[in-house]
Parts: C-alpha cells; sequence; structure tokens
C-alpha cells in the first residue's frame, strides 16, 4: 500500500489551479487502481474483494450459482442489520431458488456505518419479499424496565425504523443516576469512587462492571484515576493510553526537547513525519558520534557537521536540526501546552497522523487528550509534566487485573454488565461533533446510545461534565440532546434539565469560583435543605478522600449532592447516596 501512494504521488503534478480535496480524490483513485494491480500481480484477494467476487461470480456463472443453491436447503444470517450492499446481494442469490432464509437483526443496532454496514437493509428486505413474516422480539431478559424506557425514549426520536415496546419481567428496578461534574477529572474520579463504594457497600462485583464512552481518548482521565488509587482495570479493544503511538510519539518529541541526549527518544521520533531520514543515514549519525565521543544530538544540532556526515540525508538532517534547536531555545519561555503546539504545528502531526478516518480522526483526540494534561496545570514546567507522565505511563503496563472494563460503545455491542457507567453525555462528544451536519450520522449516535444504555442489566450510572479540555482550552460543554430526551420519572441525581443551554453558564460560572476559592478566606456557609442529611459544616470522612469538611449541602434522601473541602485532594462533589461518607465528631 505506501509502494502504491508512493507511486501515485510520483506521477500526479497537480495542476496550478487544483484544490486539496480534488488532489487528494486523484491520489485516492490512483492509489486504488494501484493497489488492484498489486493485488492481481500477487494472486491475492481483500476481504472486500472475496465478497465482490463472489456476487459477480454468482451473477455471471450460473451453472457456480445453482451449485450452492441446491447445497442449502435454509440460511440463517444473524447481526443482519450490519450487512452491507454486496453481502446483501450475494445473501439474495444464493437464497433465491428455496426462499428458505432467515434473518435476525435490529436496526436500532446498527451502529457500523463507518464499515459499510447499512441497517436499511433490513427494511429492504421487507421490501424485496412480499411474502416476508415479520416476528418481533419484544420481551427483554437482561435490563429492567427502567433501562429499557430509558433506552426507547432515546432511540424512538430516530425515523425510518420498525417501533418496538420492549418490556421485561424483572421489575422496575432502581432509577437511573444522573451526575453532573466540574470537568473531565472530577467525572473520573466520581465513577472510579463510586465503583469502589459500590464494591465495598453492595458487595458487588468488578468484573461485573463497565464504563464506556464515546472515543478511546477519554479513557485517559479514568485510567489515571485507577492508577492513582492503585486499583485494577481492564481495558477492552485499545491499546492503554499512554502505550499508544501517537502519545509516546508526543512525549518522546518533548523528552528530547527536556533531554536532547536521550538518544532513545530521538531514535524514534527522528524521521516522524518521514522527512528523508532512513535508517542507513540514522546510523551514519550514530558512528559519527561514537567517533567523535560526542551525543548524536551535538551533531544534529550543528548544521555543518551534520551535512558532513550525512551524506544525501545531511541537508534533511540538518533542517531537523534546526527545528529542533528553535524548540530547545523556546522551552523555558513557553507552557507546556503552547510547546505542545509548536512541536505539532512545526512537524505538521496531523496531517501525518489523521487519514480523514474515524480511526485518525482518534489518533488525533488521542493527542489533543495529551496536550489537555498540560492545559489542566498552566504553571507546570516540562521537567515536572514529564515526571508525571513517567509516573503514570510506568504504572500503565501494570498486568490488568480483574476490575471494571473500561471501553467505547462500539465495542460494548453484544456485551451486558451489572452495572454500567455512560460517561460523557455532552454535545461534541456523544453525539459526536462529527454528526451535526448529517441526519444519517445524527441517527447512528442516537443507536450508539440506545446500545449503551442497554448493555446495564441492574444499575445506571450517566455523567456529564461542564468543561472539558479540549484543543484551545476548558471550554463550557452544554449536556447531550440525549439527555433531554430521558423521562424525570426515570431519573435521580443533580441533573436538571432546566441547567442547559444559557442556565449551565450561570451554573458554571458558580462551580468555578467555588473551585478557585481563595483558602485564605473562610468558607460561606450556606442554608441547605431542611431534611439533608449533612449540614454545612460537619466533619466526614471518604474512604477514598479521606478527611473534610461539608461546605454546601443540596437536595435529601437520593437526590442529595454534597460539596466536600477534603484536606489532601480538596474540593469534591459527591451525590451521598453512594459516596458512604462517614460523619465525624467535633
Amino acid at each position: 500500500m505506501l509502494a502504491a501512494i508512493s507511486k501515485a504521488k510520483n506521477e500526479l503534478i497537480p495542476p496550478e489551479d487544483f484544490t486539496p480535496d480534488s488532489y487528494f480524490n486523484e491520489i485516492a483513485s490512483r492509489v486504488y487502481a494501484e493497489y488492484q494491480k498489486m493485488l492481481r500481480q500477487n494472486n491475492a484477494y481483500d476481504f472486500d474483494d472475496l465478497l465482490c467476487e463472489v456476487v459477480y461470480l454468482f451473477r455471471n456463472q450460473p451453472d457456480v450459482l445453482k451449485k450452492y443453491q441446491t447445497q442449502y436447503d435454509h440460511v440463517l444470517v444473524d447481526e443482519f442489520q450490519d450487512t452491507n450492499t454486496a453481502q446483501y446481494a450475494m445473501v439474495n442469490l444464493l437464497t433465491a431458488a428455496k426462499r428458505n432464509l432467515y434473518i435476525v437483526g435490529d436496526s436500532d443496532q446498527s451502529v457500523y456505518r463507518w464499515r459499510g454496514a447499512d441497517y436499511r437493509n433490513v427494511k429492504k428486505f421487507e421490501n424485496d419479499h412480499s411474502d416476508t413474516q415479520v416476528i418481533l422480539l419484544e420481551q427483554n431478559y437482561r435490563s429492567t424496565q427502567n433501562v429499557l424506557d430509558a433506552a426507547m425514549s432515546v432511540i424512538n426520536k430516530n425515523h425510518n425504523r420498525t417501533r418496538k415496546q420492549l418490556f421485561t419481567e424483572r421489575g422496575t428496578g432502581t432509577k437511573i443516576q444522573i451526575y453532573e461534574a466540574y470537568n473531565e477529572a472530577e467525572e473520573a474520579e466520581y465513577v472510579v469512587s463510586t465503583i469502589a463504594t459500590l464494591i465495598k457497600r453492595d458487595e458487588l462485583n468488578a468484573s461485573d462492571m463497565a464504563i464506556m464512552y464515546r472515543t478511546n481518548a477519554q479513557s485517559r482521565p479514568l485510567e489515571e484515576v485507577f492508577i492513582r488509587g492503585n486499583l485494577p482495570y481492564r481495558l477492552v479493544g485499545a491499546t492503554r493510553f499512554y502505550g499508544r503511538r501517537e502519545v509516546k510519539d508526543v512525549i518522546a518529541f518533548l523528552r528530547l526537547v527536556h533531554n536532547p541526549n536521550d538518544t532513545v527518544s530521538l531514535q524514534r521520533i527522528i524521521n516522524v513525519p518521514t522527512r528523508g531520514i532512513g535508517a542507513k543515514t540514522v546510523e551514519t549519525l550514530f558512528k559519527a558520534a561514537e567517533i567523535a565521543q560526542a551525543a548524536p544530538s551535538e551533531i544534529l544540532l550543528d548544521a555543518e557537521r551534520c551535512k558532513k556526515v550525512g551524506g544525501r540525508g545531511g541537508i534533511p538532517l540538518s533542517e531537523f536540526g534546526d527545528v529542533l534547536r528553535g524548540w530547545i531555545e523556546s522551552k523555558s519561555e513557553l507552557p507546556v501546552a503552547k510547546l505542545i503546539d509548536r512541536i505539532l504545528s512545526d512537524i505538521d502531526y496531523n496531517r501525518y497522523i489523521n487519514d480523514g478516518t474515524e480511526e485518525g480522526d482518534e489518533r488525533w483526540d488521542n493527542v489533543i487528550e495529551l496536550r489537555g494534561v498540560a492545559v489542566e496545570y498552566p504553571q507546570i514546567t516540562l521537567s515536572e509534566f514529564l515526571e508525571q507522565v513517567a509516573l503514570v505511563s510506568d504504572q500503565d503496563t501494570l498486568t490488568e487485573g480483574g476490575g471494571p472494563t473500561l471501553l467505547t460503545l462500539h465495542a460494548a455491542k453484544g456485551l451486558e454488565f451489572g452495572t454500567v457507567f455512560l460517561v460523557g453525555l455532552d454535545e461534541g462528544v456523544l453525539p459526536h461533533e462529527r454528526s451535526f451536519d448529517d441526519e444519517e450520522s445524527m441517527a447512528e449516535e442516537r443507536r450508539l446510545m440506545y446500545v449503551g444504555l442497554t448493555r446495564a442489566k441492574d444499575r445506571l450510572f450517566i455523567t456529564r461534565a461542564f468543561r472539558r479540555t479540549t484543543y484551545g482550552g476548558a471550554d463550557v460543554m452544554n449536556p447531550s440532546r440525549f439527555l433531554a430526551d430521558l423521562p424525570d420519572h426515570l431519573l435521580t441525581g443533580n441533573f436538571s434539565k432546566a441547567s442547559r443551554n444559557s442556565e449551565s453558564y450561570n451554573r458554571m460560572t458558580t462551580w468555578e469560583s467555588s473551585v478557585k476559592r481563595d483558602a485564605s478566606k473562610p468558607v460561606r456557609l450556606k442554608i441547605e435543605d431542611s431534611d439533608s442529611k449533612y449540614k454545612t459544616g460537619q466533619r466526614v470522612k471518604h474512604p477514598m478522600f479521606g478527611d473534610g469538611m461539608i461546605i454546601e449541602s443540596k437536595g435529601e434522601g437520593d437526590d442529595e449532592l454534597v460539596t466536600v473541602a477534603f484536606e489532601g485532594t480538596g474540593i469534591k462533589r459527591l451525590m451521598a447516596n453512594v459516596a458512604e461518607l462517614k460523619i465525624l465528631k467535633g
């Protein structure tokens, strides 16, 4: 594939009036043609070819089609909502003679559109076969009725689907707990502390719990809280955050800027993105450094010596040395986040890592998530930042234990857990911002939410954050539109639909000022609800955060939200019914 791309780029000279899109499309077209040519030369097929070639064979070789039509009396296709156009055609051809076809599918659970799946195949099947008998499986054996009602309230907003009325004999179940955190760090702390409480208080099995999110990048704050608390967890379908290639790349650039003699980091990124510095050039550079009894970076940062030792690779070596020198000179002047910005911009890393696919977008999201760590601590030095990352990433390699499962909503399809946490219910996160301008994409986001909700058997927690760290800084977020779909009588917690849109900005201002309170001034005591269990000024103890003082309490019973100033970890907002706070005397 790389050879095909290189060949296409070398052969295509952009016209004077070219646009990036037209140039990219032309490149893609030539790459595909060259790729297909290489497959034929190697007598090979890829997976897409296997499907298309079978359809082509059935349509053009009647004898072959008849053989297989005769061979199979009955055909059953499972997960039919995930079939693509070629698969639909192949099944129709295969069963055309005996018409004994049985399909199982749920268009509400079609979440692989980006892989070519077309949920409309379910409806198309009914239209193409007038004698189709449809059997709705509406009894659910997994979830409680509250979970099912919540899921239906979300999915019923989608059009072009067969409407179902799910029911269960498992009973109503507990209400769905909604929690609004200040930011993603507090959101992660709430989730992990709630899990710890449920395990200790209710003796729940940690391996029967799951935390689900829209993109892999969202695992970072969750993983860090688990690691700091020395708690086991299992990550499904992805490499742990600090082990992801793009994250390791950016850290290697920063380490090299901090310590130019770091040859391990230098070897990792000297040709990332590709800049014409091949393995032979790198070998020559290191040999020259050995002979001169110097660090490779000393030669790299000396333009004249680079040109002498590098041969044809001397020029790109020298150019990279110039860029590296600029980073080193600016490291003491720029905050870490701005230094990361400069590095990413100078090497055009987004273009390198993001190929426009969903996977490419997630790789870039991981880079931005790492940058967000620096944004959270604006005064942190590069040395301190690297120390913090090193501590977390070293523990990140520990063997996974039997803890809660962390996974994306796509990876959760087909699974079930006793307790489920859906995190990141904010506009732009879930639903993802890529879906805003496309009706079909938004419908798939809604189906993804439906899948996440219906993974829960007994308990369901949903969280969001007022602020999230993005590329530009900590942005105020609006609650996900999916939260507005959930009926009030199914919910409990500190989320109020009245806090949507403009009011969320006002609440954010209040929350932010309380978090950044001047520690030298006394806490302003507020009047709580008269029936609150916890009172302002009470000293309490939390199993994870230790001793603290309640500075605010809202609501009562299951809806009581307490704000506690802990001695070691600062201000936390906790739902009293799951926080397991112990009131201390005095």
